[in-house]
This record gives C-alpha cells, structure tokens and sequence, in this order.
C-alpha cells in the first residue's frame, strides 16, 4: 500500500474516532448511533477505495450513514 493512503486512513480514523468520542453517546438513540457509526465506516472505505479522494469520502460517509440508519432502525 501507498505510505500517502495509509496516513490518510490513519488520519480519516482519528477524526472518526475523536468524533465519537466528543458525542453525547449516552444519550444517543441506537438508531443515530448505527447512523454515526455506520458514516465513520463509509467515510474511511470510500476514503480507501479512492486513494483518498474527497468525493469518494464523502460519498462513502452518506452512503455509510444511510445504511447505519436503516440497520438502527431495525434495533
């Protein structure tokens, strides 16, 4: 793997990461956790499916994010 991709992912998971832990968890319904999990995910696969491009990123959190939200809403 490219050195470049690797730190983009790295850094792509620490903001996922530092996100997750900024939230208000607790109070989160199951649903908006899938949502946010599910958006942190897309985001890092779109981001490695790309080689890091940024629409391929964002593309990948909506879609993560949407399917998060259908899976938390079955819960």
């Amino acid at each position: 793997m490219n050195k470049n991709l690797i730190a983009k992912l790295m850094i792509g998971a620490a903001v996922v990461v530092s996100a997750a832990g900024c939230a208000s968890w607790d109070s989160m319904s199951s649903r908006q956790k899938s949502t946010v999990v599910g958006a942190g995910v897309g985001g890092v696969a779109g981001a490695a499916v790309t080689g890091g491009g940024i629409l391929g990123t964002v593309g990948g959190a909506a879609i993560g994010g949407v399917v998060g939200d259908q899976i938390g809403k079955r819960r």
